[in-house]
C-alpha cells in the first residue's frame, strides 16, 4: 500500500528557479568567504607596480622626514625660553664642566711624557747610593751574619753513637721522672681531691630537703577572731545538720 508512495517521494523534483532555491542561492553567495576575497585575490595575482616617484611615496617620505626633524629638535623647543643665564662663567654648569674637562685634559697630556718615562731609569753600577745599599745589605743579611758548621756525618752503627744514644734515653727518662721522685711514700686520701669538692657541691644543689621546708616545720598561729574565720564558723553552724 506504501510503497508507491515511498517511491513517489525518492522522486521529487523541485524546479531550479523558484523563489526559495534562489533565496538560498543569493544567500550562499553573500555568506562565502571565497567569493568575499575574491576580487582581492584576482588583484594580488596582476601584481603592482609601485615607482620611487609615486605620489603616496613621496607623501610618505615627506611625512617621515617631518615627523624626524620634530622628533629631533622637541628638546630643544622645550627648553627655549627657559635658559635664563649665569652672572659669570664659574657658575655656569656646563661651563665650568667643561673647564673642568680641559683642566684634566691639559694635565694628562703635561704628565704624559714623565709617565712614560718613570720606568726608563738607568743608574750607573758605582754610583755613591749604590755602593752603600750594597754594604748595607751585606751587614744586615742573615747568610754572611751566620757561618754554619760542617755537618758531620756518622755511622748509626758505631759503638759511640750507640752510646751516646743510650745515653740521651737515660737522661730524658731521668728528666721526665723527676719531678715524680718526691711524691714516692707519700699516701693520699680522696677527700679534698677536685672531684669529690665537685660532687659534694652538686649534691647539695640538688638536695631537695635543703632546697625546700615543709609546711609542718613552719611556725604559723590562727588568729580565731579574723573575719574570714568568723565566716567560716558561721557558714558552718548554718549547714549543720545537728
Amino acid at each position: 500500500y506504501t510503497e508507491a508512495w515511498d517511491a513517489d517521494k525518492k522522486s521529487i523534483h523541485v524546479m531550479p528557479d523558484t523563489p526559495d532555491i534562489l533565496l538560498a542561492k543569493a544567500n550562499a553567495a553573500n555568506v562565502s568567504n571565497k567569493l568575499y576575497v575574491k576580487a582581492w585575490e584576482e588583484a594580488k595575482k596582476k601584481g603592482y607596480d609601485m615607482r620611487a616617484d609615486a605620489i603616496p611615496i613621496k607623501t610618505a617620505k615627506a611625512s617621515r622626514d617631518i615627523a624626524s626633524d620634530y622628533k629631533y629638535k622637541e628638546t630643544h623647543e622645550k627648553e627655549k625660553g627657559h635658559y635664563i643665564g649665569c652672572p659669570s662663567a664659574k657658575e655656569d654648569p656646563k661651563l665650568a664642566w667643561a673647564a673642568r674637562a680641559m683642566a684634566l685634559q691639559n694635565d694628562r697630556l703635561y704628565k704624559k711624557a714623565y709617565n712614560d718615562s718613570k720606568t726608563q731609569i738607568h743608574i750607573p753600577v758605582d754610583a755613591l747610593s749604590v755602593q752603600a745599599a750594597k754594604e748595607c745589605q751585606t751587614l744586615v743579611s742573615d747568610i754572611d751574619y751566620r757561618q754554619y758548621l760542617h755537618q758531620w756525618t756518622c755511622l748509626p752503627d758505631q759503638n759511640d753513637v750507640i752510646h751516646a744514644r743510650q745515653a740521651y734515653d737515660l737522661q730524658s727518662d731521668n728528666v721526665y721522672k723527676s719531678d715524680l721522685e718526691w711524691l714516692r711514700g707519700i699516701g693520699w686520701l680522696t677527700e679534698g681531691s677536685v672531684d669529690v669538692v665537685k660532687a659534694k657541691k652538686a649534691q647539695e644543689l640538688l638536695n631537695d630537703r635543703l632546697y625546700r621546708t615543709r609546711p609542718e616545720q613552719l611556725k604559723f598561729t590562727s588568729i580565731t577572731d579574723s573575719p574570714d574565720v568568723v565566716l567560716a564558723k558561721t557558714n558552718a553552724m548554718q549547714l549543720s545538720d545537728v
